[in-house]
């Protein structure tokens, strides 16, 4: 099969591309508005970007149906703030409830049944459930595509505080299966990290 995206719509192509980039790891994003009100919103275009500073990334797409921005890139517009909070197994349908677009003045937290926890940092707060979180200032926003649905943004973001469970922590490293983070697959589908194996490097790396 030979798939050409500029012959089909977006929606076609979406589910192309979220059924084949898997496992996503899970960004549980936490932001504050001008006015103060808390914001959660689950984001799984997500990953780490360098270690030196340390960096990381999230991709909030606009709204699939009118192609509005989000609130969370809205509050980082204009704050420069934020929190990224893992999404571990046990905190996996509050994380849900977090995913709908809820009007701008409601609270995710309350919505949810997470519990926020002020920040050190930043003025976010961080998810008190979350077993590792990350107070991130904005680098820079790139916009993608133009301005309408299914285009979107990468939002790149630096790491000044990390929060870490010591149930999750030894000697230096994450202990996945304490952790238990969740992924992201198609449709409504998420996967465990319970079946990880080794794949031995042939060459050493220089660090």
């Amino acid at each position: 099969m030979i798939y050409d995206p500029a012959e089909h719509p977006f929606s076609e192509t979406h589910k192309l591309m979220i059924g084949s980039i898997v496992p996503r790891p899970i960004a549980l994003v936490s932001t504050t508005s001008n006015n103060g009100i808390n914001n959660l919103a689950p984001f799984s275009y997500f990953n780490g970007v360098c270690s030196r500073p340390p960096t990381i990334m999230f991709a909030p797409a606009r709204r699939s149906w009118d192609g509005k921005e989000k609130d969370t890139l809205i509050n980082i517009r204009d704050t420069k703030e934020f929190s990224i909070n893992i999404v571990s197994e046990d905190i996996g349908e509050k994380m849900v409830k977090c995913s709908t677009d809820y009007e701008k003045e409601i609270d995710e937290y309350s919505e949810s049944g997470l519990s926020p926890l002020p920040s050190k940092k930043i003025k976010p707060p961080i998810v008190s459930e979350s077993k590792i979180s990350l107070e991130c200032i904005l680098n820079q926003i790139v916009q993608i595509g133009k301005d309408d649905a299914g285009s979107g943004f990468i939002v790149i973001g630096t790491i000044i505080l990390f929060h870490i469970d010591d149930e999750v922590y030894d000697n230096g490293r994450i202990i996945l299966d304490k952790l238990q983070p969740l992924g992201r697959v198609a449709g409504n589908g998420y996967v465990r990290s319970t079946n990880a194996f080794d794949i031995i490097r042939t060459i050493k790396p220089d660090v």
